[in-house]
This record gives C-alpha cells, structure tokens and sequence, in this order.
C-alpha cells in the first residue's frame, strides 16, 4: 500500500484489515479517534515503535512531557518537524 491509497483510506469506517497496527493506530489518530489509537499504542508498552507511536500521540495531545518520555523509552529524539511531517514519517516506515 502507498502513502496515497492509505490517506484515500481514510474515507472508509474503518481501517484496512492488513495494516501494521501501528499504522492503524495513525489511522485512527487521522481519524480524530485519539483514545483508540493510545489504545493501540499501549498495547504493546516497552516494545519501540510502539513506544514510538505513544511519543507522537501525546506530542500531539500537547503533553510534551509525557511524550518525552515516550520518545526516550523509544529511543529516539524529540521530533523537530510538524505533527503533519511526523505522522507522514510513521506511517511510511510502517506501511
């Protein structure tokens, strides 16, 4: 699947059935579906695109702190771009 056919995706009721569930938890996340996609992330807490995913959604949220410390559990840094360019960059590593 492209970039492309996933964001067309985003017209359905629900996500496509073969995503990675960390892209499904961004397609949530696209959806406006905030709580589903935490759910996803915290299903598989200590794992690191998990944790990843986790960063992001409370990056978003606005609550750098937490995903601070989300981010340092996934090993990576605080993500410099947009939410828009992050988003992007996670569901691309994972499609």
């Amino acid at each position: 699947m492209t970039l492309e056919q996933f964001k067309a995706s985003l017209t359905q009721s629900q996500p496509p059935s073969d995503l990675h569930p960390i892209v499904q938890g961004l397609w949530y996340d696209a959806k406006g579906d905030w709580e589903q996609a935490h759910n996803i992330a915290q299903g598989r807490e200590g794992d690191q695109p998990y944790d990843r995913l986790h960063a992001y959604l409370h990056r978003k949220e606005g609550d750098r702190f937490n995903a601070n410390y989300w981010y340092r559990r996934a090993k990576a840094t605080f993500f410099d771009g947009s939410l828009e360019e992050e988003w992007r960059e996670l569901v691309q590593q994972h499609l």
